[in-house]
């Protein structure tokens, strides 16, 4: 392990839009993961972008005891990159590539391995980590609970990038610019920089969190719209795709 590759410091981001209902539990959860890594010797700060919150998200966060930055511009990319920015200011430019950035949603939980599984990765070499996502099934019919299984293989990383579970180096984070200030997407093409810039970039299934599977999301074209409009298709076209493997042997 070379030095710059140490980690002693992480950031964990959140962006809340009128969370109200889930983000109680999403802090609870990134509090378990927290201590796990500040067990190890790692310190940890989380940070809540509150973006334009008429709710009590507010005062769940204080309740909670972590950092809060406040904006009102309703777009997941501009929340992520205040929380950022806002954790960035109290650190000094020689710290950056020893602080993690690890990033999920106010709608998600978090396993309490999850800080220490990406800590692992990136005390192996990785600048970011691409972690994958479950859908609460709760939220799901059957018809959608069965098409997610068709599409998705336990233990496999799927390729699909979800700020509800994705960590990055601090200085790869700078180097690439940071999140861009947008309503979606922000998360695919901060990777997408990265991975321009010659990051070293691992996906994983390990750590996966459960995030929300309802039908309208906070984001316009975010992960609630997958479930929503793309999910049984797809499920389809990979049923198509196997039936016809299964007629040529």
């Amino acid at each position: 392990m070379n030095a710059q590759d140490a980690i002693d410091g992480v950031v964990v981001a959140i962006p809340a839009h009128d969370e109200e209902e889930l983000l109680g539990a999403c802090l609870e959860s990134v509090a378990l993961a927290a201590r796990a890594a500040q067990a190890g010797g790692v310190s940890v700060d989380t940070w809540v972008a509150l973006d334009d919150c008429s709710d009590r998200s507010e005062a769940i966060a204080r309740a909670a005891g972590v950092h809060t930055v406040a904006l009102t511009q309703r777009r997941v990319g501009a929340a992520r990159r205040a929380a950022i920015e806002s954790a960035l200011a109290d650190f000094g430019e020689a710290a950056l590539s020893s602080l993690w950035l690890a990033h999920t949603d106010a709608d998600s939980v978090v396993p309490p391995h999850w800080l220490v599984h990406q800590l692992r990765l990136a005390r192996d070499g990785a600048d970011v980590v691409i972690g994958t996502v479950r859908p609460d099934f709760r939220d799901l019919t059957e018809r959608q609970s069965a098409a997610w299984w068709r599409t998705h293989v336990p233990g496999v990383a799927n390729g699909h990038v979800h700020g509800a579970n994705l960590g990055i180096r601090a200085s790869t984070y700078l180097a690439a610019c940071g999140f861009p200030p947008v309503a979606a997407h922000e998360d695919v093409a901060l990777v997408d920089a990265t991975r321009a810039a010659g990051a070293r970039i691992v996906a994983s299934d390990a750590a996966w969190v459960r995030t929300s599977g309802r039908g309208v999301g906070r984001a316009p074209d975010g992960y609630a719209r997958y479930l929503r409009d793309d999910l049984e298709s797809l499920a389809a076209v990979a049923g198509s795709d196997r039936a016809a493997e299964i007629a040529l042997l």
